[in-house]
């Protein structure tokens, strides 16, 4: 926290905190800049004693001598107070007070005027010319003669026809027996002339070449005709298929009641019931160290103690400070790792440049290699980045909600495919069994046999959870009005039908959309500003790289731009689905968290009503730093 400063450094208190809550916490210290509303503010680490050097102004100026005024500030801080720094360390100074106002106020002063004082631009003398090396000779040009470099050009032309001439030649040679008697006086003919035989020969070839081919045509097209395939296995009936009878369209009621294993739709009866658990992920990195400790031991003893002894100290720092040039080779291979992990590559670039800051000139224990330092930084950096700033309790946040009577609204929104509908049945069957009733908007009027799946997914969680085993209350419903409705409208009546009624949850499924698509991305925008939702949950796949990035920024930039309200709505949190189907490529969790700072709230990893966890970061960095 940064406080305790007064005069017109004051006005930099909440700036320099969004600073430290932003960028240093997050480790997002990839770009030496950072804006909060009308400031801008460039920072400096120094890691050898643990020291940040900001500076603000205001963001609407163009000063040049900034990069310069934060680093010979830097400099003379850091070689004024050296000796205190290594005595008690920064830590032990953060009561102390340090007299840096005139030495400030010189570096201010010295900077600006190095900014005005510009060294005048000076012509060059006819020494540095290009036409000092020319000779007088070269440059005499004498009547009638043509220049060197024109002749050459038009003699390459010439050249040029003349081997298209002589390729063009032997091309005629062999057609010589279609060519019509005639050929040897075309010389002698007029244009005109020439064109109308041409004419008249080019018609002659098309009228046999469209004589050949009407001719099989009509008998061809009525031996062809388009036949149903039958299948071997496969029902010939097509009222057995046939389910286009209104009585049962809209009606809960008049569905028959499917009969299907519990245990499918279940999948691990020993679970505890309104549990969500954490990801697991098994990492072998403690196994493979002890076997890399193990193995240089070995042939230390054949080769005998001085040998095996440097060959155990190469690649270890000596107490030294880290640079660039140490960190570049190490940074590189993580940045193709990450990569290749499917985080993003613009994100897997700023990461490796934050742990490069966080890094530079920071010193290294005697027994410290330079790929174990930088390791365990880019760990530490993504635990941080998959720990957001705010925690979203969904339960705790609903039963807020019941003390003031009234519905907690979730609206799921996403690209087509990813699996809104199929998690949302999930979230509704863990809420369920944490004993709170849901009720489910089919906003979704757009995709054929959307309403449908979800009123199939209402009628399993009715069989599951019956009401006979709530005290006769209905647990899960589903608030339908067909197709081609509005979706703002029938969000806005499903929620007042929850308020009478007396729900806990509105869980509002909304139709997929490309996050190009301007008209569907201002009714998505609508549906949010008009309904006012208490969660907006973007539902991604974790099978995605680059394109995460992309979805994430225009669905929040689309929000913004076509919401009427002065401070937007915008993306609360991710449902990651698809989890099980990626094995150790688990980079769209980063990339997604990196470039919206939201947390990830759900993690969708299987095909039953059970699979569905919370994010366990620990879990998702050893998988990612998995080799």
């Amino acid at each position: 926290c940064f406080q305790g400063v007064r005069g017109p450094a004051a006005a930099a208190t909440a700036p320099v905190n969004a600073l430290i809550r932003s960028v240093l916490l997050q480790e997002r210290g990839g770009n030496n800049s950072f804006t909060h509303e009308a400031l801008t503010l460039k920072y400096k680490l120094d890691n050898q004693f643990e020291l940040v050097f900001v500076v603000g102004f205001q963001k609407i100026l163009t000063l040049t001598y900034v990069d310069k005024l934060i680093d010979d500030v830097h400099k003379e801080f850091r070689d004024k107070y050296r000796n205190e720094f290594q005595q008690k360390g920064a830590l032990g100074l953060l009561n102390g007070t340090f007299d840096f106002k005139d030495d400030f106020m010189r570096l201010l002063r010295e900077a600006e005027e190095s900014s005005k004082v510009r060294a005048p631009t000076v012509m060059k003398t006819f020494e540095q010319s290009l036409k000092s090396q020319k000779t007088v000779k070269c440059m005499i040009e004498t009547r009638g003669e043509k220049p060197k470099e024109k002749v050459k050009t038009k003699k390459n032309k010439g050249s040029k026809k003349e081997g298209t001439e002589a390729v063009a030649a032997p091309g005629k040679a062999p057609a010589g027996d279609k060519q019509p008697p005639g050929t040897g006086e075309r010389e002698e003919l007029t244009k005109d002339e020439i064109l109308q035989k041409n004419r008249e020969e080019f018609f002659k070839r098309h009228m046999k070449a469209s004589e050949k081919s009407r001719s099989p045509k009509p008998e061809a097209q009525k031996e062809k005709g388009k036949k149903p395939r039958v299948w071997d296995l496969g029902n010939s009936n097509a009222k057995v298929l046939d389910y286009s009878n209104s009585a049962t369209n809209g009606s809960a009621e008049a569905c028959p009641v499917e009969e299907f294993d519990p245990e499918i739709a279940l999948g691990d009866r020993n679970r505890e019931p309104g549990r969500l658990y954490d990801l697991e992920y098994e990492s072998d990195d403690e196994a493979e160290e002890e076997k890399v400790i193990q193995n240089p031991s070995k042939p230390s003893a054949k080769k005998g103690g001085l040998g095996g002894m440097f060959g155990m100290l190469k690649g270890l720092v000596g107490s030294k400070s880290l640079t660039r040039e140490d960190m570049d080779p190490v940074l590189e291979k993580m940045k193709d790792h990450l990569i290749a992990k499917n985080v993003a590559a613009e994100i897997a670039v700023q990461l490796c440049e934050s742990v490069a800051k966080k890094l530079e000139g920071k010193v290294m224990g005697t027994f410290t290699t330079v790929t174990s330092t930088v390791k365990q930084a880019l760990q530490e950096a993504l635990v941080q980045i998959l720990q957001p700033q705010r925690r979203v309790d969904v339960l705790r946040d609903v039963m807020d909600a019941q003390r003031h009577r009234r519905p907690y609204v979730v609206t799921f929104c996403g690209v087509n495919g990813v699996g809104k509908s199929t998690n949302l049945a999930k979230i509704s069957f863990w809420l369920i069994e944490n004993g709170f009733s849901v009720l489910i908007a089919a906003c979704d009027t757009f995709r054929a046999g959307a309403v449908e799946q979800l009123r199939t997914h209402t009628r399993r969680l009715n069989a599951l959870h019956p009401p006979e085993s709530h005290g006769g209350r209905t647990m899960v419903q589903l608030y339908e009005k067909g197709y081609g409705k509005d979706a703002a409208g029938i969000a806005m009546e499903a929620i007042s039908y929850a308020r009478n009624q007396g729900f806990d949850v509105v869980l509002v499924d909304t139709a997929g959309r490309m996050q190009d698509n301007a008209p569907l991305m201002t009714a998505l925008a609508k549906l949010i500003a008009v309904n006012a939702p208490d969660l907006v949950l973007f539902v991604g796949e974790a099978l995605v790289g680059n394109e995460a990035v992309d979805q994430l920024v225009k669905f929040n930039k689309a929000l913004a731009d076509h919401s009427m309200a002065q401070t937007p709505r915008l993306i609360d949190g991710i449902v990651l689905t698809k989890f099980d189907t990626i094995d150790d490529k688990v980079g769209a969790a980063i990339s997604m968290t990196y470039i919206t700072s939201k947390p990830i709230v759900f993690v969708g990893t299987g095909q039953t009503y059970c699979d569905l966890r919370s994010l366990n970061a620990k879990a998702v960095v050893a998988a990612l730093m998995k080799a």
